[in-house]
């Protein structure tokens, strides 16, 4: 971890006051001692760094004004968890969350289980399986930005699932994990960590689901760990409130000749932001970033990427598409980093905008910091308009041109979605994008 700033100024921190943490840790008396440590000293670390300020270089473009905690307190323990309905896709096993508690979890395959494979929350590994938790929980941090809300997620986290796949074990069907938040004024800390051992094959579905409309504070953090050989897919489809403040870290680290494929699917919250940082470890490791977004009405969508390069023969992809409507706003900023013994890297970073309305606004900064003198490193952004005599032929048949949007929409994000390779989780993520041009 960077150092603590040095700031006079005390940050301010809304409603997370250390009487928050107290009662968090009370219960929590059962868990291991590290495991409470750890938690004080995040908590620490969080109440010391600052809110995100205008000048921030990590921050640029993005609305730091909107970046508020006051009103928000950890979501509240609700009779009736109301979490929404999962898709109909074939899977392994689900977790369900509910305002940072599991309500539900359907039992995992005996044959799975015989192997050693493990799909629990991150409590019940915490009891269970303590070293492994403490081997890969935040054991690389994704250092984009949100520092401080990365913290904020270690010291108050409860709910996340935790997925373990031994050496060799390759399962077709992807798990699943739900979390869902409802109430206004709620936060909630989702924290997930997956590892994948050497030449396993696993995937994992992760929806972010609001139950009603209310204004909430999301912070998640993932921990995506590929060992050699290894194949692990990681879906994340967020659709939080329409009023939320949102955050989430992803951190992917592959190694010898592993291959990760990460999608993200944005589409909720007033204000969210995604931090993904990739470093491919061993050689031969290869790493597919994938994002799509759809912001609509006065929505902002920030994204921070990194593709850091340590090992020579290593290849990462990265494709982020946005779909921008009304008066939305969309950041992407990335960057691809070779380190010098990196030699034989092949990157490629593309950012694409398809902008549906003038008072739209994408802005794009992709860039390169090569360090090796033999690499194929190329990234690019292009932001276009939607195409007026297209939308006049889908009229001309008698399709509205909100109708219309929507199918140029779904051709623009037709590439991204070929590229996971599962029918049912690519109707199930076409569905719930299309929800949001219900609403």
């Amino acid at each position: 971890m960077s150092a603590l700033p040095d700031t006079k100024a005390a940050p301010s921190n809304g409603g997370f006051t250390a009487d928050v943490l107290a009662a968090h840790l009370a219960p929590l008396g059962h868990l291991p001692k590290w495991w409470l440590d750890l938690k004080r000293e995040s908590w620490n670390r969080f109440a010391a760094l600052p809110l995100p300020r205008r000048t921030d270089e990590l921050w640029r473009f993005s609305n730091v004004a909107g970046v508020q905690l006051d009103g928000f307190q950890p979501a509240e323990v609700r009779p009736d968890p109301g979490v929404p309905p999962a898709f109909d896709f074939s899977r392994s096993a689900t977790l369900a969350f509910f305002n940072n508690r599991l309500v539900s979890a359907s039992p995992l395959p005996a044959e799975l289980a015989a192997r050693g494979v493990i799909f629990t929350s991150l409590e019940d590994a915490l009891v269970k399986h303590a070293d492994l938790v403490r081997r890969y929980f935040q054991a690389q941090a994704a250092d984009l930005g949100a520092d401080k809300f990365a913290a904020l997620n270690a010291a108050l986290t409860t709910s996340g699932a935790f997925l373990y796949v031994p050496r060799g074990v390759e399962i077709p069907t992807p798990f699943v994990a739900v979390h869902a938040a409802a109430g206004a004024g709620g936060s909630v800390f989702p924290h997930t960590i997956v590892v994948a051992e050497d030449n396993a094959r696993v995937a994992l579905a992760e929806f972010f689901l609001s139950s009603d409309a209310a204004r909430i504070f999301a912070s998640g953090v993932n921990d995506l760990h590929a060992g050699p050989g290894s194949h692990l897919t990681y879906v994340g489809a967020q659709n939080w409130s329409r009023d939320a403040l949102a955050f989430q870290s992803n951190s992917i680290a592959v190694q010898r000749d592993a291959r990760v494929v990460s999608l993200n699917v944005h589409l909720g919250g007033r204000q969210a932001r995604h931090e993904s940082h990739s470093r491919l470890q061993g050689a031969g490791a290869h790493s597919e970033m994938l994002a799509l977004t759809v912001a609509l009405g006065a929505q902002e969508f920030d994204q921070r990427t990194l593709q850091t390069h340590q090992a020579p023969h290593t290849s990462s992809n990265l494709l982020y598409k946005n779909a921008l409507l009304d008066q939305a706003r969309t950041i992407f900023s990335g960057l691809i980093i070779v380190e010098p013994d990196a030699q034989k890297t092949d990157a490629y970073q593309s950012n694409r905008n398809l902008v549906l309305s003038p008072e739209a606004e994408a802005n794009s900064l992709p860039g390169l910091e090569i360090q090796a003198n033999d690499v194929r490193c190329t990234h690019g952004s292009t932001t276009g308009h939607v195409d007026e005599e297209q939308l006049f032929y889908l009229e001309s048949r008698g399709i509205r041109p909100a109708a219309g949007r929507e199918l140029l929409v779904f051709g623009f994000f037709e590439e991204v979605l070929d590229k996971l390779g599962n029918a049912e989780l690519h109707a199930a993520l076409r569905d719930l994008i299309q929800s949001k041009f219900k609403k």
